[in-house]
């Protein structure tokens, strides 16, 4: 059973770790990446102890950044013609 629910509104992101944070009751902080969150997984876990919490969030919201990204690198393929070198 997990410690408790937190909505991802609640978690802060933290660039160091490349990942969402929130404090863990032992001092140290639950974390889960945006790849955890896209791959589906919705688990927080403390790494200095055995606490974790379940992280309550939209998956469309995380795999809406993966397809913004294929649409900007499609768009950029089309763009880009290739040339034939004789």
């Amino acid at each position: 059973m997990s410690y408790d629910d937190v909505e991802i509104e609640d978690m802060e992101w933290n660039e160091e770790l490349q990942s969402f944070t929130y404090p863990c009751p032992c001092g140290d902080l639950f974390q889960i990446t945006k790849e955890d969150l896209r791959l589906g997984e919705e688990i927080a876990r403390c790494p200095s102890c055995s606490l974790y919490i379940t992280v309550i969030y939209n998956p469309e919201d995380f795999n809406e950044d993966k397809s913004k990204g294929k649409k900007k690198g499609n768009a950029i393929q089309q763009a880009q013609q290739p040339v034939s070198v004789a």
